[in-house]
């Protein structure tokens, strides 16, 4: 069986109480801008993106406020770049875990999935079909 070597993720998320001050801070702490991101529709959320570059290297990703999601502690979410991240989410049960949102379409972005770990954590897979 041949895999497509990338690094494994493609994609972070730190989820946030007051948007304007976590903002703030990272783009004073590590002096970059940060900038509005477009979300998806139907869904309440505000997402303010990282700058980063699809031919550099690692991962970019925003900070996020969103209803239900607690920030501190547990409230980072790394993304795992996949071909087509319903067949990782096929396997997520099995495996010891739990999904806690199946595939979704994010627009012109691709699709994702949120699902649990064996030990509870919530982890993203990420795919663009």
């Amino acid at each position: 069986m041949e895999h497509k070597k990338f690094n494994p993720v493609a994609w972070f998320e730190i989820y946030v109480e007051d948007m304007e001050r976590a903002v703030k801070f990272y783009e004073t702490v590590l002096n970059v801008k940060l900038e509005d991101m477009e979300t998806p529709e139907g869904v309440s959320m505000q997402m303010m993106c990282f700058p980063g570059s699809e031919e550099g290297l690692g991962a970019s990703g925003a900070l996020v406020k969103m209803d239900g999601m607690k920030c501190g502690g547990n409230s980072t979410l790394v993304y795992f770049g996949c071909e087509d991240c319903a067949v990782e989410q096929s396997r997520v049960v099995a495996a010891g875990g739990a999904i806690h949102q199946p595939k979704f379409s994010i627009g012109s972005y691709g699709f994702c999935a949120i699902v649990a770990d064996s030990e509870g954590n919530a982890i993203g897979l990420y795919s663009m079909k």
